[in-house]
């Protein structure tokens, strides 16, 4: 449960974040092209690799300090950056072909499924 409320507080702060560059790119860049997602999805890829290579730099760095900024923090802010490590992850292990596998199913079956849930509540009268 520690590490629960741990996630979910990192979780909180990212995801005001996330709010807070959404509605800063809406007010600078216009609401034609959702260029909030593109900023937070690119920050937070960024910012991912930044801090899972100083972890790994650091001896002694806790599981909880790991789990409130990646999982917590960044998570909140994007769940793309999470997406983009596991993505990066597959390729260095030399797994290149699942790592596309993994990229392209993630992109096409989440778009399918919300096009599903879409469908389904839109069925429904």
């Amino acid at each position: 449960m520690n590490h629960f409320l741990i996630v979910a507080a990192g979780g909180a702060l990212g995801a005001g974040m996330r709010h807070l560059v959404n509605g800063w790119a809406l007010r600078a860049l216009g609401p034609n092209v959702p260029f909030g997602t593109v900023v937070v999805n690119s920050a937070g890829s960024l910012l991912m690799g930044l801090l899972i290579g100083a972890l790994a730099r650091i001896d002694g760095v806790s599981s909880a300090t790991r789990l409130f900024l990646a999982t917590g923090v960044l998570g909140g802010f994007t769940t793309f950056s999470a997406f983009s490590l596991d993505a990066v992850t597959l390729y260095e292990r030399g797994a290149i072909g699942a790592a596309f596998v993994y990229v392209a199913a993630s992109v096409v079956v989440s778009i399918a499924a919300l096009f599903a849930g879409l469908s389904i509540m839109r069925s429904l009268g």
